[in-house]
């Protein structure tokens, strides 16, 4: 069984349609497999649990070119700081913002290890779970421009959405095992304050 697999078989009754979706969006569609999982993989990051990133990375590293995996690390690193910056600059709104330099360094974007237009797919997906309007609009740009089509922007998100979810359902598969480990003591409390 994958690492994935296994991960997916972990999540909650409460998330069998993520279960499900998880294994749909990363088993076809519009994308290549190494842009499946290179966006997989970039928004696991993203989504910042450790066990999902760890699953997800043993099985595209089984699945793919190791210039994917370093592509989506440096994607989702990028993103966790270009995410923020623009999302301020789109939200305050003021125009002295948008005219300063951002003076934060970004070459890696410009040197991939593998094909630009992935790289960009794998920005778009980290964007997607970060909110950003701004990156959001220049990375589906980038994508369309380097000659990828709706479909596939539209499947990258889906992985994305599906991939986020992942992590938050298994943050409440590790929240509801602590809380019912907990309450056997809160219910013995409770009976012997009431006996």
């Amino acid at each position: 069984m994958s690492a994935l697999e296994t991960l997916r078989a972990s999540l909650p009754e409460a998330a069998r349609d993520i279960k499900l979706n998880l294994q749909s969006v990363l088993g076809g569609g519009a994308l290549t497999v190494g842009q499946r999982w290179g966006v997989a993989l970039a928004a696991a990051f993203a989504a910042r649990n450790p066990r999902l990133a760890e699953a997800v990375l043993a099985d595209a590293a089984a699945a793919v070119a190791p210039a994917v995996l370093e592509d989506a690390k440096a994607a989702a690193a990028l993103m966790a700081m270009n995410n923020v910056y623009y999302r301020f600059r789109h939200v305050i709104g003021k125009e002295s913002y948008g005219q300063k330099p951002a003076r934060l360094r970004m070459n890696r974007i410009a040197q991939t290890s593998g094909a630009k237009v992935d790289f960009e797919l794998y920005c778009l997906g980290v964007s997607a779970i970060n909110g950003c309007k701004l990156c959001l609009r220049a990375h589906e740009q980038a994508v369309l421009e380097g000659g990828l089509g709706e479909e596939q922007v539209h499947d990258a998100v889906r992985i994305a959405a599906t991939v986020q979810a992942a992590a938050v359902s298994l943050e409440i598969g590790e929240i509801a095992a602590r809380s019912t480990a907990q309450r056997p003591v809160a219910d013995e409390a409770s009976s012997a304050a009431a006996g």
